[in-house]
């Protein structure tokens, strides 16, 4: 063999390893990001369900609607693990960016029921229905692109959508996080605070997605339910 061809078949011996190396760094990459997200998944979910026995308890509507919010949630994470998964659609991708969106907008819904007042109540519940249906509109009229890099959701929207998305959860944190300051002040509960910083947490996990903050969109997920979790499981009902 010349030497010339020596150091051709050495150059294509690197790049293989070159190349086999950077698939194996993918392929961790992906179960890492497929495993936590279907973790996050589960958790959600059955959270959900506790806090609609917490509903069925106590009768209290708030509940329904952050059951239902944790739901989505689960929805929402569940789509993520798709993604990273190689699925991938318009559909599906619609479908995700409407439930993050919703799942901020139903948790608020729960909240402003949490503070008893029937202007605040019916005003936050017209919102509901508007930023819903607003949504789904921009949505249905927008074609997304493919917002998966390296298995995470991130990509650019059309701006009509994030019009849409920020019209829907920013308004919505601002109620969450101002009713968590009035239920707290009323009970004085420690274990509230857990509750509070999970509910927002979460919330607002939902949000930063549009603001173009991927990594910090999976860190929230799991610390907002882990919060969550904190919270709800030393109660006594739970």
């Amino acid at each position: 063999m010349t030497s010339l061809n020596c150091i051709r078949y050495s150059g294509q011996v690197c790049s293989a390893r070159n190349e086999k190396k950077e698939s194996d760094k993918m392929n961790t990459m992906m179960a890492i990001v497929v495993a936590s997200t279907l973790a996050i998944t589960l958790f959600s979910a059955w959270l959900a369900v506790l806090l609609y026995l917490n509903y069925r308890e106590k009768k209290n509507l708030s509940y329904v609607f952050w059951s239902a919010g944790l739901a989505f949630f689960a929805i929402g994470t569940l789509l993520e693990a798709i993604f990273a998964y190689g699925i991938y659609s318009q559909t599906l991708a619609k479908l995700y960016l409407f439930v993050v969106a919703l799942l901020v907008v139903l948790i608020g819904e729960g909240s402003a029921l949490s503070v008893k007042n029937k202007i605040i109540t019916y005003a936050f519940t017209t919102f509901t229905i508007v930023a819903s249906l607003f949504m789904l509109y921009a949505l249905a009229v927008s074609t997304i692109g493919n917002i998966i890099v390296n298995y995470v959701v991130y990509g650019a929207l059309p701006i009509y959508v994030v019009i849409a998305s920020s019209v829907a959860t920013f308004p919505a944190v601002v109620m969450i996080i101002a009713a968590a300051i009035i239920s707290y002040r009323h009970t004085r509960n420690a274990k509230m605070l857990s509750i509070i910083a999970g509910v927002i947490i979460v919330s607002i996990a939902g949000t930063l997605y549009i603001v173009q903050f991927p990594v910090l969109l999976y860190y929230a997920e799991a610390a907002g339910i882990a919060l969550l979790w904190l919270g709800f499981y030393s109660r006594k009902h739970i």
